[in-house]
């Protein structure tokens, strides 16, 4: 359905360009783990299209730009699995001065070829509507992202809400520690367990357990967070994945491509900052349907 609107628009004389995450067989597997990719079916499409490499940072956006005046993103891969197998969040905004960001964005994918030189991109607010919006893009902002998230939990007065995959980004991890031991705020979430676990797994080849893991425990077992226990990644699984990338922090959203995860600080990414109580709620209230779903995140099994 996707490459047929792709090609369908080319045949109108729509001008398509189509970047993508080019990957290295010969590199470990990132958790969590990317979509495979197709280069010789992406290559014949009808207009031009660009691997970025993907190594060792992903090229992990997921959004479109259409006739410089509006925007399509959020965490969904154009793969069946995303669309059947996965909870994910679309959003789409008409603004031409999103889109002039998501374009500088692209623009630099697409002339560069280089993951860690994109991503410094403008992070001033302006309205969309009724909403006041900030754009941020790593690796450019990777970095002040992460704390800007961090201080959004940890300065919450009501609630925080949180759908991640994974969570590994050192300044969120730290303050959702925090936040849940101190108990002061509506703090609650969703994860993907099975990646979770591989996360743990990595940090005890690497060392970074022994400091990173007390965090995550703290952070998971002292809020009520669930966990999807998904298929794990072997070449031709399905994938299932709890994919949702959405923080609410009182009456802001941050959603996008963005793990809260030290990778996702260095890879190609990219979030949306959004001050709006009636979308805050809205993605308060998915989150909470999603972590329904699913049973309170088991860590015993990380002792064996």
């Amino acid at each position: 359905m996707l490459w047929d609107a792709l090609t369908g628009a080319t045949e109108r004389g729509v001008s398509v360009r189509l970047a993508y995450n080019l990957e290295d067989d010969g590199h470990p597997m990132p958790v969590p783990v990317p979509p495979k990719t197709e280069p010789e079916l992406i290559e014949a499409l009808p207009f031009p299209t660009a691997g970025i490499p993907g190594v060792p940072d992903l090229m992990h956006h997921k959004y479109v730009v259409r006739d410089q005046a509006a925007v399509w993103s959020g965490s969904t891969n154009w793969t069946i699995d995303s669309w059947t197998r996965e909870e994910n969040v679309i959003l789409m905004a008409d603004s031409p001065e999103l889109a002039a960001r998501f374009g500088s964005n692209f623009e630099q994918l697409w002339t560069r070829r280089d993951v860690r030189r994109t991503g410094k991109i403008d992070t001033s607010p302006f309205p969309v509507g009724a909403a006041n919006v900030r754009t941020w893009f790593c690796p450019g902002r990777g970095e002040k992202l992460a704390h800007r998230i961090a201080k959004a939990i940890g300065t919450a007065q009501q609630r925080v809400r949180i759908a991640s995959p994974v969570l590994s980004s050192a300044p969120i991890l730290a303050t959702l520690a925090q936040v849940a031991t101190d108990g002061k705020v509506d703090l609650a979430g969703v994860v993907d367990r099975t990646q979770v676990r591989e996360v743990i797994e990595q940090w005890r080849q690497n060392g970074n357990a022994p400091w990173k893991e007390p965090l995550l425990r703290t952070a998971l077992t002292r809020a009520p967070f669930s966990g999807k226990h998904s298929t794990k990644y072997a070449p031709g699984s399905v994938h299932d994945f709890m994919h949702a990338k959405v923080t609410v922090a009182d009456d802001v959203v941050f959603v996008g491509s963005f793990n809260l995860s030290h990778s996702g600080e260095q890879n190609a990414e990219n979030v949306l900052e959004i001050a709006d109580k009636t979308l805050a709620d809205r993605l308060a209230g998915f989150i909470d349907d999603v972590r329904a779903r699913y049973p309170a995140v088991d860590l015993q099994p990380f002792n064996g």
